[in-house]
């Protein structure tokens, strides 16, 4: 049984039947898994079971177009708009003629090549991200690749998420393969518990503190412990959705029994056989006892508490009770804290609780899922927010949920206003943007200058370190609004 007939009934042709050459880490399974032909520098073509393109792929579509390609297996292939999908008034659909023109070549071009296009005004439309596993579209053991940055997302779930160009992007809508250069694999284990009031992304900024910007570069980041164990699904994802920011090439945590439980019964999970082929193959993929890791760290999740970024880069980020670090020179420079210091308009040793925000924001690929709107809205609810904010659900679904559950008048009576699914003021373009010199405490994943909009402010946080924030109009640490409740 090869592993595409695990997963679907149709899939590229068979090159499996080879024999284990060595004990392999979950990663190596998957690309060894996958793999057409190798070549003798120890690059390989994989086979690519999805890709998924944002509103920027209609440059791949061109291309195509031009070469005169075709498009095989269109079935696996998803344009899903997020990035300009309008915030509100999704009804009258967007006003910009740019952003119109983007979206009627979507329309021309799915249908040409048979690709599916989950518009703005689409139930499945979401930041593909939360969309693609939400769904059952993506899968463990999958390859699954995009033309956004961080698919390391996916390893949330047991797949492995390949960010890719829109050259690759082309290639791959052509020939559902990817040449992939010789990939290592580094393991995390985090071993405790998260305390009380410490959130998934609280671990996500701890770990990359921890290893550096670049403690990943190039790696496929896995994690293992008891801490990872006891998230749930969502915090997983945001996990591993942070590992870009740490340089990791993809990022993953082998399925279990929560993984298997959080696919069952899923819009495009298998079903029937299906779905116990696809589980037992699912059950095979963990590291094996010798499996090699170029390196290992050992984290304690009883280190963790709510942690604030202070700075522009992913590890500039520090515990809620912590000052701002001193500037320190070495032989490398001062890794960019004066750099940050100067575009921050911060100052060395100053505490990083206390410091006044202009707004807030919730969402994205990152936090913009339904149990971080759980979370947010129980610490918003009954309270006021003093700055001005804005929630945006990362899928459709996840705002259709909220709205059922009553998340969504949490968020209104508080004084946030409630937006529509997609990317929104996540990267700070089209119609939710920070003003130059505001600070924003946000639950996105970026907090590089003009992130949010040209000459915002970006404090990286979970999503009831941001609800917090927003009732006091400062850093706030959360668990002392708890205890106070």
């Amino acid at each position: 049984m090869t592993h595409e007939q695990t997963l679907t009934d149709e899939h590229a042709p068979s090159r499996h039947g080879q024999s284990q050459p060595e004990p392999m880490t979950v990663c190596q399974k998957i690309l060894h898994n996958h793999r057409i032909v190798s070549q003798t520098d120890g690059s390989q073509l994989l086979h690519v079971d999805r890709i998924y393109m944002d509103e920027s792929a209609y440059n791949c579509l061109f291309q195509l177009r031009e070469k005169g390609l075709t498009v095989p297996r269109p079935a696996d292939k998803y344009l899903m708009v997020s990035h300009l999908a309008p915030t509100f008034d999704r009804a009258a659909g967007p006003t910009d003629p740019e952003i119109k023109r983007v979206f009627a070549l979507l329309d021309e071009f799915a249908s040409e090549y048979g690709i599916d296009v989950l518009r703005y005004d689409d139930d499945r439309q979401g930041i593909y991200h939360v969309v693609a596993p939400e769904r059952g579209i993506t899968l463990p053991g999958l390859i699954v690749t995009g033309t956004d940055s961080h698919m390391t997302s996916h390893g949330g779930v047991g797949a492995l998420g390949i960010s890719v160009g829109y050259d690759e992007a082309v290639h791959i809508l052509n020939t559902n393969a990817l040449w992939q250069d010789p990939r290592s694999s580094m393991a995390i284990h985090i071993i405790g518990n998260l305390p009380a009031g410490s959130a998934p992304k609280d671990l996500a900024l701890y770990t990359i503190s921890q290893i550096g910007a670049h403690g990943g570069h190039g790696h496929c980041i896995e994690f293992f412990g008891p801490a990872v164990d006891a998230l749930g699904i969502e915090g997983r994802m945001t996990l591993c959705n942070m590992m870009l920011e740490a340089g990791a090439w993809a990022a993953i945590v082998p399925p279990d029994h929560k993984t298997i439980r959080y696919f069952e019964g899923l819009p495009n999970s298998p079903k029937g056989e299906l779905w116990n082929q696809a589980e037992a193959y699912w059950g095979t993929l963990r590291p094996d006892p010798d499996a090699h890791y170029v390196e290992t760290v050992t984290l304690d999740a009883a280190d963790v508490v709510p942690m604030v970024s202070w700075g522009i880069k992913p590890d500039q980020v520090i515990p809620i009770h912590e000052q701002i670090p001193e500037v320190q020179v070495d032989g490398d420079g001062d890794n960019g804290i004066t750099e940050a210091l100067r575009y921050m308009n911060l100052k060395s040793g100053m505490p990083i609780e206390g410091l006044k925000i202009d707004q807030v924001f919730i969402g994205s690929c990152t936090n913009g899922r339904i149990e971080d709107l759980r979370v947010a809205s129980d610490i918003l609810r009954g309270r006021k927010a003093v700055v001005p904010g804005l929630v945006t659900p990362g899928s459709t679904a996840v705002r259709i949920q909220a709205e059922k559950e009553g998340i969504d008048r949490v968020f209104l009576d508080a004084g946030l206003l409630w937006g529509e699914a997609g990317c929104s003021l996540c990267f700070g373009h089209h119609d939710s943007v920070v003003s130059p010199g505001n600070r924003c405490a946000s639950t996105t994943n970026r907090s590089f200058p003009g992130r949010q909009g040209p000459g915002s402010m970006t404090h990286l946080m979970s999503p009831a370190m941001v609800a917090a924030a927003s009732i006091t109009g400062k850093i706030t640490d959360v668990r002392k609004l708890r205890v106070i409740r």
